[in-house]
């Protein structure tokens, strides 16, 4: 008797803990890996007219605000640095700033040297700018024993021509480089850069109603490629976000990773969420930069609606 009451009560724990497996398995399969490009600072957002001085302090304020954040959402994340931006100013401190992203357990990449547009420049200038862009970096992550392993293209232009593509993508492979792709933005560039007229004008009312509207395009956003991808591939992919250095997201930073929260994502590493099989089709050949999705359906010959993408709000876009 005490044999079998024992078995029912294994039973009874085998159906709670499949039950429980069966209700968290969506929010364990939805990831995402969290990048930031234009390290130390984006130029998007910045205060204009500043001292040397002033620019370094902002520097310092944003980055560190960004790192306290994913630490305290325990959200890894890769920042992509322009080297040309660490030299210009302050580069001792500049790599200070960049040293901390490393001693939080985050990684950097390289976004070339001037962030030019490899659509405007030969593969042999743009080879040039990924060379020129490791000098920081390279050393950065030799500290911490680890290779500077990830290239992501200014304005994700990863070339105009086939021939140009094929010869940059030769380049990358031999040098070490896996590309970083990016399947979600919230296109804070163009919030930023409102937002930071705000703060200029301290009209604290219009920057509070932008933070909100900021948060919830994001959300919209992350519903919209998500939905993408499901059309493309039949299920939902781990996600690469696209954010960058600024002072919009070091003041919501706290927001934007919530929204994924909300949404029961887990945050993992830019490896684990690019080792999913649909990374590993090939990209289509593009004019400008949109998202990974668009270039995968067409490579797969999908058609998807690009005009259901929610759109940055109007007064944001046209404020002055």
């Amino acid at each position: 008797m005490a044999r079998l009451a024992i078995l029912k009560v294994m039973r009874i724990i085998l159906a709670l803990v499949l039950c429980f497996l069966a209700n968290t398995s969506g929010a364990q399969n939805r990831t995402v890996a969290i990048t930031f490009d234009d390290l130390p600072l984006a130029q998007a957002g910045s205060p204009a007219n500043v001292t040397p001085a002033e620019r370094l302090t902002e520097t310092r304020n944003v980055n560190l605000a960004i790192l306290n954040g994913l630490k305290k959402h325990h959200a890894w994340a890769i920042g992509f640095v322009n080297e040309k931006k660490l030299t210009d100013g302050g580069a001792d401190q500049n790599r200070a700033i960049m040293q901390q992203w490393i001693r939080f357990g985050n990684d950097l990449g390289n976004h070339t040297f001037a962030h030019l547009d490899l659509s405007k420049i030969s593969a042999e200038e743009f080879e040039r700018e990924v060379v020129d862009g490791e000098a920081s970096v390279k050393s950065l992550m030799a500290g911490a024993g680890k290779p500077v392993s990830y290239l992501r293209f200014p304005y994700n232009h990863t070339g105009d021509t086939a021939e140009k593509h094929a010869k940059v993508a030769a380049f990358l492979k031999k040098h070490g480089y896996d590309v970083a792709t990016c399947t979600v933005d919230n296109s804070d560039w163009a919030f930023a850069r409102a937002y930071r007229l705000m703060l200029e004008r301290k009209d604290e009312a219009a920057a509070e109603r932008l933070r909100t509207a900021y948060i919830e395009y994001t959300g919209r956003e992350l519903e919209y490629y998500s939905q993408l991808h499901k059309q493309i591939f039949g299920h939902e992919i781990p996600h690469v976000m696209l954010l960058h250095a600024n002072r919009l997201n070091a003041d919501t930073i706290d927001d934007v990773l919530g929204v994924f929260e909300k949404a029961e994502y887990r945050f993992v590493t830019l490896r684990q969420a690019q080792s999913d099989p649909a990374y590993k089709t090939p990209a289509a050949l593009t004019s400008d930069g949109p998202m990974w999705g668009y270039r995968w359906a067409r490579t797969l010959n999908i058609k998807v609606d690009g005009s259901r993408e929610p759109e940055v709000p109007a007064w944001v876009a046209e404020y002055k």
